[in-house]
């Protein structure tokens, strides 16, 4: 048994860090010294990985969260609940992908448009003049689908 300082050193964050994730119910203290110190284990290590390893992959704390009641209890689900999550993050990871496609493609036009010269002054650039232009937002922004 360890506490908080001793944790954080051990998983590379601030004990801010697991505090939060405590507060938030991503991992829970092991016991508490006679002192009243919060103490934790091997298996609250384990546990931070686990958060850690669902954030670098895209995860809301409400799905680690999840994912977590799930193992805790893992004989009582399936993996087709676990999958659900995971889906449907792809889901959501693909439309934003789309979108920022959509996004860049636009940026992409009105920026390959200007000659950037530097001796032009920009009353007459043509980026100025694309995002003013009332037609842009119907030929090339993200609200045209």
């Amino acid at each position: 048994m360890f506490q908080i300082g001793e944790l954080a050193k051990r998983c590379g964050v601030t004990a801010d860090t697991l505090r939060f994730y405590e507060k938030n119910g991503l991992i829970n203290p092991a016991g508490r010294s006679e002192s009243g110190y919060r103490l934790y284990n091997e298996e609250n290590q384990k546990q931070v990985a686990f958060v850690l390893k669902s954030k670098d992959l895209g995860l809301s704390l409400e799905e680690i969260k999840e994912l977590l009641e799930i193992k805790l209890e893992a004989t009582e689900h399936s993996c087709a609940e676990v999958k659900a999550i995971t889906s449907a993050k792809l889901t959501v990871i693909d439309e934003k992908i789309e979108e920022l496609t959509r996004i860049r493609t636009a940026l992409k036009k009105i920026n390959d448009a200007c000659c950037g010269d530097v001796e032009d002054n920009a009353s007459h650039c043509s980026i100025l003049g694309a995002l003013a232009d009332e037609e842009c937002e119907q030929s090339c922004c993200h609200h045209h689908q």
